[in-house]
């Protein structure tokens, strides 16, 4: 909206920007950022735990269950579902910290990796990872 002057002689249109909004913003903007900068420049002092690898114990022992459409196979042998739960067993018997890494086909339904978590959940295994491939 444009405005004129109080001369009754003048008949043009004032075409000078009104900056009494953008200064009201600004000034707005100023307050906020001067509220909220000590905020964020606050820190909280804290003594976080460091890793050494020396006191790292040996690897934990992983067992490799790889599933296609052709079955379920541990390292190269190819079980079924009683001799894998067995093989669980025997491995949780022996260390309860053993790890379960699961690689299956694309194609396989995922059913079958179900069976295989619920047979190494049964068992009491608990760490379990699934193996999968970078894209390129």
């Amino acid at each position: 909206m444009a405005f004129g002057s109080f001369d009754k002689d003048s008949g043009g249109v004032m075409s000078d920007i009104n900056v009494t909004p953008l200064v009201d913003v600004m000034l707005v903007l100023l307050i906020v950022f001067m509220i909220t900068m000590p905020v964020l420049t606050q820190s909280i002092p804290l003594e976080l735990p460091t890793a050494s690898i020396e006191k790292q114990v040996e690897p934990k022992k992983v067992v490799r269950v790889a599933i296609n459409t052709s079955g379920t196979y541990v390292g190269e042998q190819q079980v079924t579902e009683d001799e894998l739960k067995t093989h669980f067993q025997q491995q949780f018997n022996e260390d309860k910290d053993t790890i379960i890494a699961i690689s299956a086909d694309v194609a396989v339904e995922y059913r079958y990796v179900v069976k295989v978590l619920e047979l190494a959940q049964n068992v009491g295994l608990k760490k379990i990872g699934f193996v999968t491939e970078v894209n390129k």
